[in-house]
């Protein structure tokens, strides 16, 4: 059961370590050559189609089977191995406090701007990308480098 659990604390976290850095160095640098208003569009509907129930698996697996690695008790699991367990575990608790801190109300206010009445700067394209993107790109780059941690010590927990 504890080996079944590290190989899912794995699985997660690559999966979502792949998902941030494809974010990161693909999406994101294409969405920015586009203008405010197609940017302003293309990252609500984004926003809107991501957290369905495939992602929400991975994004709560992220931290529930390190949580779960590291607490089942196994004979033989050396010091070492305990230890990344947990760094891998404080990495990816970090890495859901950056979204749910950072990211999620910057995406909440995003799609909230749509609501604003036509005339009204709050849903103006120009502004609203303005206060979401250079933010939003801060917070995603600490996320992707602490999920791409929590994979690699993870991982080094479960090759030692």
């Amino acid at each position: 059961m504890a080996t079944l659990l590290l190989a899912l604390a794995v699985g997660s976290t690559g999966l979502y370590a792949g998902f941030l850095l494809i974010f990161q160095t693909g999406i994101m640098p294409a969405l920015g050559r586009l203008t405010d208003p197609e940017f302003v569009t293309a990252m609500r509907r984004i926003n809107e189609y991501v957290p369905r129930a495939v992602f929400l698996t991975v994004f709560l697996g992220v931290v529930a089977f390190p949580a779960a690695a590291f607490l089942v008790p196994v004979d033989g699991r050396t010091d070492a191995q305990k230890w990344l367990v947990l760094a891998g575990l404080v990495a990816a608790v970090l890495n859901h406090a950056v979204t749910v801190g950072g990211n999620i109300p910057l995406n909440t206010a995003l799609a909230a701007s749509e609501k604003a009445p036509a005339g009204d700067p709050a849903g103006d394209p120009s502004a609203v990308r303005a206060a979401f993107e250079k933010r939003w790109n801060g917070f995603h780059r600490v996320r992707t480098a602490l999920i791409t941690l929590a994979f690699g010590l993870l991982t080094a927990a479960a090759v030692l």
